[in-house]
């Protein structure tokens, strides 16, 4: 069983940074896609955020383009996601994703993050 965990967060003010790390445990395999997707307050779906493969390739939204910076370290499992000028629309729950060679996607509980104007 694959667990995610996230850590960071919180709540700062427009203009700010947070950074977010999650990491993985259990048996996924070398090959794989790590990332974040958020969930904004009255949505119903989760957007993408970011994403980065096991060789390092990234996706990011429009939305975030050179504000926000995926990384990963293969050795330890885990992602992180540093948040520039962050704004009150990037307000939202932010999780976790792993999707395995099977691709079978297994997700974090999420973690909040509020920005405030």
């Amino acid at each position: 069983q694959v667990q995610l965990v996230e850590s960071g967060g919180g709540l700062v003010q427009a203009g700010g940074s947070l950074s977010l790390s999650c990491a993985a445990s259990g048996r996924f395999g070398s090959i794989n896609v790590m990332g974040w997707y958020r969930q904004a307050p009255g949505k119903q779906q989760r957007e993408l955020v970011a994403t980065i493969n096991h060789i390092g390739m990234t996706k990011s939204a429009d939305s975030v383009k050179g504000r926000f910076t995926i990384s990963r370290n293969n050795a330890e499992n885990t992602v992180d996601l540093q948040m520039n000028s962050l704004k009150p629309e990037d307000t939202a729950v932010y999780y976790c994703k792993l999707v395995d060679g099977s691709l079978t996607p297994y997700w974090g509980p999420g973690t909040q993050v509020t920005v405030s104007s």
